[in-house]
């Protein structure tokens, strides 16, 4: 049996972590299956030591190119493959072979919305085709799958729902022993709260920025939190003009520290450390950064919209994440409530133990065996 998984985003957060995780899965838990992993060295390299039933497949070309489009019908053809596992969405035209498709959210389809034309069009076209095309289609929340099943007619038998995980490399390795040097490099010696994750216009942001303003002048006087910062882990705040303009209007340029990206480390030391971890997104398929703080021990605010209270429950404090005002009660209790503190910080780790990628390995396998099978 020949199984091809496209792993050409094995170094991206979220979609990476996912490739990542279930391939390193499947070489523990299969030496049987022939696995032929597209893309090129350096995604390769994103994976752990891989036995011999894995071999890559070197497309030759991007991702998303027309070279890409014609060439991998012909490869998938030539090696006489069985089962294609697109782990994320791309609107491939022709495939030869059955097909499994992972659907972490639909952001690239409601963003198109907000430009509506011939692309946007277009990409509704290829969606619906290739999702009809798929034997069938993973999504990794119940949220996810009713809107998939919504936006797109697809029968709701031919969605299955397998939930994420918090990446390996979060949990197998202690935090580093010079955590307290890190945060000296960094500058940081005063009490924060912390996001972490893609700055992107569902996420929130500014809402996030008002509402910290409100908190911390509401906690001006306040013996350990007065000199509260908020630490934003993401792209550079010169790539956001509109993020800028909320620190300069809300007053807390000396407060608000955007750090850019950071090494996995660095990443898992502000996790650590942060007195909160804030998340009031819009929008989620599923929410992996929230769940990577409480693997860390950090209460976690996060939204009471989308897929957010599905997977966090209790284990998190959920606020309107419309609501600047309610967004910034919630900041103020989870930095002053110490019962509310402990209790999340308890939640939050039996949380983490409900996910594992070893069991969503399996299920995926079951899938493809399913699949192959002829069933639905």
């Amino acid at each position: 049996m020949k199984i091809a998984i496209d792993i050409r985003r094995a170094g991206d957060f979220g979609i990476g972590t996912y490739i990542r995780n279930i391939v390193n899965q499947f070489a523990r838990l299969d030496q049987s299956t022939h696995y032929l992993l597209i893309g090129q060295q350096k995604h390769l390299d994103e994976l752990d030591p891989l036995p011999a039933n894995f071999e890559l497949l070197d497309c030759g070309a991007e991702r998303g190119s027309l070279r890409c489009h014609f060439r991998m019908p012909l490869m998938l053809r030539k090696r006489r493959v069985d089962l294609l596992h697109l782990p994320w969405f791309q609107p491939l035209t022709v495939i030869p072979c059955p097909m499994v498709v992972t659907v972490h959210d639909l952001t690239t389809i409601l963003i198109a919305r907000e430009h509506r034309g011939l692309r946007h069009a277009m990409r509704i076209h290829l969606a619906r085709r290739l999702f009809s095309r798929a034997r069938r289609i993973l999504t990794v929340s119940y949220s996810s799958k009713r809107e998939l099943a919504r936006t797109f007619d697809v029968p709701e038998a031919r969605i299955e729902v397998i939930y994420n995980a918090v990446d390996e490399r979060f949990t197998r390795d202690p935090l580093p022993a010079d955590a307290d040097r890190i945060l000296e490099r960094h500058a940081v010696n005063s009490p924060f709260v912390l996001y972490a994750g893609n700055i992107k216009p569902q996420k929130n942001l500014p809402r996030l920025i008002e509402a910290f303003a409100v908190a911390k002048a509401e906690l001006r006087d306040h013996p350990q939190l007065a000199q509260l910062k908020l630490l934003v882990i993401g792209d550079e705040l010169t790539k956001h003009p509109d993020l800028r303009r909320a620190v300069v209007r809300t007053r807390v340029r000396e407060d608000v520290r955007f750090l850019g990206f950071v090494p996995l480390p660095v990443l898992r030391v502000f996790y650590a450390r942060a007195r909160a971890f804030l998340f009031p997104s819009l929008y989620e398929g599923f929410g992996l950064p929230p769940l990577e703080a409480m693997a860390h021990g950090t209460p976690v605010l996060t939204s009471n919209v989308s897929s957010l209270p599905e997977v966090f429950d209790d284990a998190a404090l959920l606020v309107n994440p419309e609501n600047v005002f309610d967004i910034a009660r919630g900041i103020r209790q989870i930095l002053t409530d110490e019962d509310l503190r402990t209790q999340l910080i308890a939640r939050g780790h039996a949380q983490v133990r409900k996910y594992s990628w070893q069991q969503t390995a399996e299920k995926v396998r079951a899938v493809y065996q399913s699949v192959l099978n002829g069933k639905l």
